[in-house]
């Protein structure tokens, strides 16, 4: 429990900072933008490329593995997104950003430390390929979802093309690509260069938690509490519950694979949907929300899931 609260406990304290420094005004209203938009243009694209040059194609693409965390994301996901149609009705876009918040894991800033923390070293490279997953496929859908929504009503060729361009030039997917890329063809890295990304990358994770905190200022968190309130269930029980199904039932994996598959999907919601929210303008307010109290929560599931796992 101590170890999973040392984990998590920094998030919050991130969050905390930046809510305080808003509050009290000390980098002006802008500035949770001005945040977002170097975490979106900057430092993000830097840990996309650098992470995924780093990692050998063959490691990436482990098929079992891909097959367990995708497909616990993937029926994650329609249930999220056919409940949010129901019970949850919104635009396209908004419930596009409503699955994505109940899939996308924050695999970068807590998974690496708590698998660790877990399971050793080796649980190192299925938290990075989980992070590959979620940044160069599970993202790139959710921009495609929302590109769409944003090009209604300009016909079946313009709205296609919209969602290519706005994949396209998006910096996360093409950093993305461009690192794969560089692993696939064994283009060698100058140090100077990785040592820039590593730089870059390392202030990520904390300037969008921080961001988060800055966003909060003034604005409530009750509202869509029962939508929050489902999206965190969904996130933190359902998807880890069929992850696991598939891992230890269908696939029979290596038991290391099989629970890192798992405990990554039991994360909470990652502070990158925020990041792509506040970007688009669409679905901030509820996607904050969501990140804060999966966070919180994810301090009572985890510890029960690594009990059930037999970690500790």
């Amino acid at each position: 429990m101590l170890q999973i609260l040392n984990v998590v406990l920094p998030v919050f304290g991130i969050v905390l900072a930046g809510y305080l420094i808003g509050r009290f005004g000390l980098l002006g209203e802008a500035s949770s933008e001005a945040l977002n938009r170097f975490v979106y243009f900057v430092a993000l694209p830097a840990l996309f490329f650098v992470a995924m040059a780093r990692v050998p194609l063959s490691d990436i693409f482990n098929v079992n593995f891909l097959v367990a965390y995708g497909g616990g994301t993937l029926a994650t996901a329609m249930l999220a997104v056919g409940v949010g149609r129901l019970l949850f009705p919104n635009r396209l876009a908004a419930l596009g950003m409503h699955g994505l918040a109940a899939i996308f894991a924050n695999t970068g800033y807590m998974g690496i430390p708590l698998l660790v923390t877990a399971f050793g070293p080796p649980a190192t490279l299925p938290a990075i390929i989980a992070t590959v997953f979620n940044g160069a496929v599970v993202l790139a859908v959710g921009i495609i979802v929302i590109e769409i929504d944003l090009s209604r009503g300009q016909g079946a060729g313009h709205i296609i093309a919209d969602a290519a361009r706005g994949v396209a030039k998006s910096p996360l997917l093409l950093s993305a690509l461009a690192g794969i890329a560089c692993s696939g063809f064994g283009v060698p890295l100058p140090d100077a260069l990785t040592r820039f990304c590593d730089i870059l990358g390392a202030a990520a994770p904390p300037s969008a938690l921080f961001a988060i905190g800055l966003f909060m200022v003034g604005r409530s968190m009750h509202a869509g509490a029962a939508e929050v309130a489902w999206l965190s269930a969904i996130k933190l029980i359902v998807q880890p519950a069929v992850t696991a199904g598939i891992a230890f039932g269908l696939l029979r994996m290596d038991r290391l694979w099989a629970a890192s598959a798992v405990a990554l999907a039991a994360l909470p919601t990652g502070a990158l949907v925020f990041v792509l929210a506040q970007q688009y303008g669409v679905y901030v307010p509820r996607t904050t929300a969501t990140i804060l109290v999966s966070t919180i929560l994810s301090v009572v599931t985890l510890f029960a899931l690594f009990a059930i796992l037999g970690v500790g």
